[in-house]
């Protein structure tokens, strides 16, 4: 079954598990506005209360993924209007990785700036060949924001993090894939079938055990050894006695394919 409906600049698709939310100021390069990040908030938040709802994907319409900050309405704003702003984006990164359901950017053109960031939010990233990336910020006297600083240094470290937001170069597809920052490279008019392929798969997963996986990777990053082997520790308790890990046993041993329902 699918459901479409579109809100404020974003498109949402309802095909079965996969939730599809798309980017929709095309005009702009999906550059973003209140309504579109208070929508994707709300979305993403509404599917983490919706056990029907097993992995989600982030895209764009248009020419590009995003352009980040819309440049247009930059300087109008006053400090107060700013510091809102941002933490209106701030909510939206955190109901991304707060979220207990795999979520996969498609990304094809520009993801720059704070459009980058988004990407970086989510758990995968599949990019088409010929798209490009860049933190920007620096272009126009502003700094990172929607979390880059934090997602960037770790995942290439201080140095190379330093370059990008320094020069604000244009980054190849190809090089982030490289630095494993892309999860997986695919020809521009293969992007959409290749993702929702994935998301298909994703949803067909034991997708209860991707979420428990999602929570400890993304916390150990700022967690002890120590710490993580303990939550390891209870995390494992409870799964043992999940459905899905008994049904997983229960293929294992008949040598048939698994058939996980998410419990």
């Amino acid at each position: 079954m699918t459901e479409v409906k579109t809100s404020d600049h974003l498109i949402i698709n309802r095909n079965g598990g996969v939730l599809s939310l798309t980017l929709n100021r095309p005009e702009s390069l999906n550059a973003f506005s209140p309504e579109m990040i208070l929508g994707l908030t709300e979305e993403i938040r509404m599917a983490q209360k919706d056990y029907e709802v097993k992995v989600i994907v982030l895209s764009g319409s248009g020419r590009s993924f995003s352009a980040g900050g819309d440049v247009k309405t930059m300087g109008q704003a006053n400090a107060i209007g700013v510091y809102d702003h941002i933490g209106k984006l701030n909510e939206c990164i955190l109901a991304i990785k707060n979220t207990e359901k795999p979520i996969i950017a498609a990304v094809h053109g520009f993801a720059a700036g704070a459009g980058f960031n988004l990407a970086l939010a989510c758990d995968l990233i599949i990019a088409a060949h010929d798209s490009k990336f860049a933190l920007s910020f620096s272009q126009v006297g502003l700094v990172s924001d929607g979390g880059g600083s934090y997602f960037v240094t770790r995942l290439v470290g201080p140095h190379l993090a330093k370059q990008f937001m320094f020069t604000a170069e244009p980054i190849p597809a190809e090089r982030l894939y490289q630095l494993g920052v892309v999860n997986y490279l695919v020809p521009l008019e293969k992007l959409k079938e290749e993702t929702f392929k994935l998301a298909g798969q994703l949803a067909n997963g034991p997708t209860r055990t991707y979420g428990m996986i999602k929570k400890l990777v993304d916390h150990s990053m700022s967690s002890t050894l120590e710490e993580i082997l303990e939550q390891e520790r209870i995390t494992q308790t409870m799964m043992v006695s999940t459905d899905d890990h008994l049904e997983g046993i229960s293929a294992f041993k008949e040598k048939r394919k698994p058939n996980f329902t998410g419990n």
